[in-house]
């Protein structure tokens, strides 16, 4: 992090974001109780803290995994991923009041421990269900920059990228539990338009990022760079962020040493390429943080002929 930001605490976005998040959470639970009360008067309270639990997290799981295909295709989402850590974290815990309140509903008034008769229950839907919690759990836990800066960036990525078996398992977990109670076809409806719009999401933002895969080592005009801004480009199979500080080019890893941040969807400030998410500074001519810190990213060569910006996949320094 350069010397001209502190460190990334509970600021005043972050607030506003938690605050928006929870309230939103609160207002739908109340709603699903109170709209579940009066369309089914017989259905106890267990039964409707169940079903709101349950469907508010699956709800937020579906966001969660849209945010990031969403911000890649139009950059004003991008405020919503910044902080996608703590929707998690509000995710994991709406699935773990789902989970205790139906262990307690269903397993917890026989002479066995609940566990055990949850464990018995194979192959029952309702492993699926334990399977994706316990993913969300350890995603839960790691989610802080600690843990981060332990694990490492590209092993951080990995473990989280576990998200996408949970969903799979959920999506299990809902098809051959719930839906096998449920004669309207509504929920089943419901169901399959998340997951086809998810699965377009993804196809179309990788499509996009394909698109900006496929551009050689001819990058574009200068003048089509803005200044102090960068474009990004894919040459030998590594992302490239090419910025122009006046008539300057440099071309940096588009990978952010902190969170594998998009450095290219950031703007040079102070000299210093500034990464969009958490503010971590680069000089573009060297890849290094500004002092004290030591940080560093590779940079490429690059030269401006004829009005054309190019750049060598050699990394240079």
């Amino acid at each position: 992090m350069s010397v001209h930001y502190q460190a990334v605490i509970w600021n005043r976005q972050k607030k506003i974001y938690d605050a928006t998040a929870i309230g939103a959470i609160i207002a739908y639970l109340a709603l699903f109780i109170g709209l579940g009360a009066a369309l089914h008067p017989n259905a106890t309270i267990e039964t409707l803290l169940i079903r709101a639990f349950a469907t508010a997290a699956f709800l937020l799981l579906h966001l969660i995994l849209a945010i990031g295909p969403l911000s890649r295709l139009d950059k004003r989402f991008l405020p919503l991923l910044y902080n996608r850590r703590h929707l998690g974290v509000l995710m994991f815990t709406l699935a773990l009041a789902h989970g205790a309140f139906s262990i307690v509903q269903f397993h917890g008034f026989s002479d066995r421990p609940a566990i055990v008769n949850l464990i018995d229950s194979f192959p029952s839907f309702q492993l699926a269900g334990v399977a994706a919690l316990l993913i969300l759990a350890v995603m839960a836990s790691t989610s802080h920059d600690l843990w981060l800066h332990w694990l490492t960036p590209p092993v951080w990525k990995r473990l989280h990228m576990g998200v996408y078996v949970a969903y799979a398992l959920l999506i299990a977990h809902v098809a051959f539990g719930y839906l096998q109670a449920e004669s309207s076809p509504f929920p089943l409806a419901m169901t399959l338009a998340g997951a086809i719009a998810l699965s377009a999401l993804h196809v179309a933002a990788a499509r996009r990022e394909r698109a900006i895969d496929l551009n050689e080592t001819a990058v574009c005009e200068l003048a089509k760079i803005p200044d102090n801004r960068a474009v990004i480009v894919c040459a030998g199979g590594e992302r490239i962020a090419v910025f122009r500080n006046g008539d300057a080019v440099s071309a940096v890893s588009n990978v952010c040493r902190h969170q594998n941040g998009p450095l290219g969807e950031g703007k040079i400030i102070d000299g210093c390429i500034t990464c969009p998410w958490h503010g971590y500074q680069y000089d573009p001519a060297t890849g290094r943080a500004p002092a004290p810190f030591d940080d560093k990213i590779p940079v490429f060569e690059t030269r401006v002929e004829n009005g054309m910006v190019y750049v060598n996949t050699r990394v240079v320094r």
